[in-house]
């Protein structure tokens, strides 16, 4: 049997650790690895036409499945473009392990061609980030990295020379059982005691939940039953807490909608779940907060603190909940889910006022078509900017659904590649990328990775022609627009062009037959949809000094936005409030 060197090694043990892809464009320093895994069956090399595109879509793969991916870049420029998808899929703590593959080990620090350094440019996006400089320090530096990204939750890098990966890997290496998942974490006791009684000295309860909740659905509606407490969440929260729940009260944030605000800040206590939520100023300074969170670091970085539990949500509340008083009294919970129910019937009009007629079409609208018109397991990536508003105001979670974006990092052009990684788990899973038309073409080449491995992606592109968070953010400044305005080609005609299904929609009533075509259609396709650049959005509450940049504006092109089909959901609630 021939003798393994460092790259099949490498490649042995990101199989070992669960790893089925690694995302990447060949190159040079990264020769030996691709080698490495064109002859191991257990690993596929997906070549993509950007380095940017791999990190975004291990990231999103590392979401979808819960388990590690992986992505790699040649030396230099290669894993440089790495920088921004590892940036994402660390600040939203998605285990992704990185190859930067470097120039020859004899030539660092010289100023040789395409030289830089990985130790220092992905510190910032890492748990773990040290370079292989001899084959013995093979396999427990890798070892090492994919425990840090799966054990801590976010990025590791490992930078190796071409030449080492070529060289012979030692004769007796150490390899041990490798880590593949996270155990969870209870609070102590004593936290646990001065939570509950916190929670029964409380008249008025209100729950927050972001991501942190994931897993936890069941445990956070029997809490809130028990102290009749309206549950609020941010966007991250959205898919794992508002669905199948009879005490939604909306989201709060830039983003928000409902009755959210009003009972983050009109409670006696705030409750904090798994939420690193980051608009503090949306937050109350005068009511008692309590946050729980699995990550230590995150407790009390956004607002002061009357006391912190380091914990898993689901365990936390499966400790606490058997301990609290009941309470009866549903006085607030019910003002709250009315606020809600007000607030959503005062702002749905604004996608249902004569859409069927409005040309270029409502965003709201085709938003709200595509929410029911999707498959109820599907996953949605979601371009940063406006198509953020509008997924996070009109598809609606059920539990099976996922909805995935750079909601913490905020990059543009992310929807495409995450699309990428979420269609290569399940090549049978219908899955939506809602695009911007400045976010597509910023990374449209990987539209062609579509194309090359068959991926049934379907790319819908709310194509307004604009940058129109951007025009946004100028308006409520004060400020003309300048510099956003995008001059687009037919994007569908591009997509034939390429070898994919591709229709142009310009008015409303062929937007569900091109949606129904696109979806029936077996390999990918793109929808671009003609949408105004007019339909824009501001947040249900904000003062001058919520977020720098946005301030008051009663211009009449910034519409508060529907809110599709949660008006249904929150008048089924006020089935459960009382009549006098």
């Amino acid at each position: 049997m021939a003798k393994q060197n460092v790259a099949e090694q490498f490649v042995d043990i990101l199989a070992r650790a669960g790893v089925k892809r690694l995302y990447g464009v060949v190159g040079d320093s990264l020769n030996p690895v691709v080698d490495a895994i064109r002859r191991n069956s257990a690993i596929d090399w997906i070549h993509v036409r950007h380095e940017e595109t791999a990190a975004f879509a291990a990231g999103a793969e590392a979401q979808v499945t819960g388990s590690l991916a992986a992505c790699a870049g040649s030396c230099g420029p290669g894993n440089l473009h790495l920088i921004n998808g590892l940036y994402d899929a660390h600040r939203s703590m998605a285990p992704v392990l990185a190859l930067a593959s470097h120039i020859p080990s004899s030539e660092i620090g010289l100023g040789y061609f395409q030289e830089t350094h990985p130790e220092l440019l992905f510190q910032e996006c890492s748990h773990y980030n040290e370079m292989i400089s001899n084959p013995e320090q093979m396999p427990r530096l890798l070892q090492t990295a994919i425990q840090h990204a799966i054990g801590r939750g976010g990025v590791s890098v490992v930078s190796m020379p071409g030449d080492v990966a070529s060289k012979p890997a030692p004769e007796k290496s150490m390899e041990h059982a490798l880590v593949t998942a996270r155990p969870t974490v209870r609070p102590g006791d004593d936290e646990i005691d001065k939570l509950c009684r916190m929670v029964d000295e409380a008249k008025r309860v209100t729950l927050f939940c972001g991501s942190g909740t994931a897993g936890a659905h069941a445990e956070v509606m029997e809490f809130a039953e028990k102290i009749k407490s309206p549950v609020g969440h941010a966007l991250r929260g959205k898919e794992w807490i508002q669905y199948d729940n009879p005490y939604d009260v909306g989201m709060s944030g830039l983003l928000g909608y409902g009755a959210a605000y009003e009972a983050t800040n009109e409670c006696d206590l705030l409750v904090l779940l798994g939420t690193d939520f980051p608009y503090n100023a949306f937050l109350p300074d005068d009511v008692k907060i309590v946050q729980v969170d699995v990550r230590p670091e995150h407790l009390g970085r956004r607002s002061k603190l009357d006391l912190a539990v380091w914990g898993d949500v689901r365990e936390t509340l499966r400790c606490l909940t058997p301990r609290v008083q009941p309470k009866s009294d549903r006085k607030f919970l019910d003002r709250m889910l009315k606020k809600h129910a007000n607030a959503l019937e005062g702002v749905v009009k604004a996608y249902t006022r004569k859409v069927e007629k409005h040309v270029p079409i409502h965003p709201e609208y085709v938003a709200s078509v595509l929410d029911e018109m999707a498959d109820d397991d599907a996953v949605f990536t979601v371009d940063t900017g406006m198509n953020n508003v509008w997924a996070a105001r009109y598809l609606t979670p059920n539990g099976k659904r996922r909805v995935i974006g750079s909601f913490s990092h905020g990059s543009m052009a992310n929807a495409l590649p995450q699309a990428i990684g979420a269609q290569f788990t399940d090549l049978n899973r219908q899955v939506v990328a809602m695009s911007g038309d400045g976010g597509f073409s910023m990374l449209m080449g990987d539209f062609l990775t579509l194309v090359q491995y068959d991926l049934p992606v379907k790319v819908v592109l709310f194509n307004n022609s604009s940058l129109g968070m951007v025009e946004l953010e100028m308006l409520v400044a004060g400020l003309p627009s300048y510099g956003t305005t995008n001059k687009n080609p037919d994007f569908a005609a591009i997509a034939r062009a390429a070898g994919a299904y591709g229709v142009r929609v310009e008015k409303p009533k062929q937007l569900q037959s091109a949606l129904k075509d696109a979806f029936k259609h077996k390999g990918p396709a793109l929808v671009d949809v003609v949408t105004d650049p007019n339909a824009l959005s501001i947040p249900p509450k904000i003062s001058a000094d919520m977020v720098t940049g946005f301030a008051l504006s009663a211009s009449k092109i910034v519409l508060d936005g529907g809110v599709g089909r949660m008006l249904q959901m929150a008048r089924s609630n006020l089935r459960n409030v009382p009549r006098p």
